[in-house]
């Protein structure tokens, strides 16, 4: 197994994630994870083995919709991506209990995500990992979606 290592995204090194998903398919969503990224409302962890970016998944610390975030007690884990060719071997598992570890580190009691309902692997995952309790299911211009809490 090749070694990996979990860092903290330097914001210098934001455009080296085009190697895990194509930031020039949606730049919208690209310049505003940069401009939370250097505002500190985003923070970034990446997986990477041989220094190459293989996945990433960040924590974002302010969210406008209430089901993602609540002041001091609530995190919002958003994007966690793995790189198509590196799925099916544990490293979204491995990514996942790094950022959940790290929201219980900084004193949070509850962590929240959204997953497409069509993404079965990512839904499997993330109730295995506690992810148990549906705070909205719904649909928007990507499809359907599912909210959901894991209490730490």
């Amino acid at each position: 197994m090749a070694l990996y290592q979990i860092k903290k995204l330097n914001i210098n090194d934001y455009d080296k994630c085009s190697n895990i998903w194509d930031m020039d398919k949606n730049p919208k969503m690209t310049k505003l994870f940069y401009e939370e990224l250097v505002s500190g409302n985003r923070i970034t962890f990446i997986y990477s083995e041989n220094d190459e970016y293989i996945g990433e998944g960040s924590l974002v610390f302010t969210h406008s919709d209430p089901d993602y975030r609540v002041e001091d007690r609530r995190i919002y884990l958003s994007r966690m991506i793995v790189k198509s060719e590196h799925r099916n071997r544990g490293i979204g598992g491995i990514m996942l209990d790094y950022l959940i570890t790290y929201a219980q580190q900084m004193g949070y009691e509850e962590i929240s995500l959204g997953v497409d309902t069509v993404n079965s692997p990512a839904r499997h995952l993330y109730e295995k990992k506690g992810f148990t309790k549906v705070l909205y299911f719904g649909k928007d211009n990507y499809g359907e979606y599912v909210k959901l809490l894991k209490i730490l």
